[in-house]
């Protein structure tokens, strides 16, 4: 495991043009100990929608040490931290800032943007995205209405690495995947690995409105 550099390792001319003098060496420390340095690279790679092997090929570091890298088993350089500083524009003395907790967001109805699919002129959903309440996209929370009508209310969700839940909010919904099937109704929740494949279907005269929270996993 490579040794971590302190500021006195560091040339005064890169401390300078990266703001790196302005941070305390205890924090730097601290950081790389409760492994948030890793946590911040992943946090900007998943917002920029790339893999680790993308991000690989932009900084010259394998996809491999990018993912210990990430979840702290190896302690990153000052000159490995410059690269992916490049990469995602950010200044290298951002890896090492104190953030300031959140302690509130919200996201008024109005402003708020529903989008409506259709087939052949009828709604499958409407969704509302909350995404903006968690930009870091750990998690991707979304408000779903399910109208009902026939085989035109369903919907198939995509597949990938992670988990769905689903909280029935009004109305009631069928979830179906290839083994098994689940009716839902209001106040009830479900859990799925999301690598399942599935297909919800509204099931009443009402409309289904439905919370869906992804938590997308690498």
């Amino acid at each position: 495991m490579p040794e971590t550099q302190t500021q006195e390792e560091i040339s005064p001319a890169v401390q300078a043009e990266a703001g790196v003098d302005t941070v305390d060496e205890h924090k730097v420390e601290q950081f790389i100990d409760e492994k948030l340095i890793g946590e911040r690279i992943r946090r900007l790679r998943l917002k920029r929608s790339m893999g680790l092997v993308e991000l690989g090929t932009r900084t010259g570091l394998s996809a491999s040490f990018l993912s210990q890298l990430e979840t702290g088993r190896v302690v990153p350089t000052i000159r490995n931290l410059a690269k992916l500083a490049l990469v995602f524009e950010k200044d290298l003395s951002y890896f090492f800032r104190q953030e300031k907790s959140l302690t509130l967001r919200t996201l008024r109805k109005s402003d708020r943007v529903r989008l409506n699919l259709n087939v052949k002129g009828k709604s499958r959903f409407i969704s509302e995205s909350l995404g903006a309440l968690v930009p870091d996209r750990r998690m991707v929370p979304c408000l779903a209405e399910f109208v009902p009508g026939g085989s035109h209310c369903d919907f198939t969700p995509r597949v990938f690495r992670g988990l769905e839940l689903i909280y029935i909010l009004e109305g009631s919904l069928c979830l179906q995947t290839t083994s098994e099937q689940q009716l839902l109704s209001s106040g009830d929740v479900a859990c799925i690995d999301a690598k399942t494949k599935r297909h919800y279907v509204c099931t009443g005269e009402q409309p289904a409105k439905v919370m869906v929270i992804t938590f997308p996993q690498e």
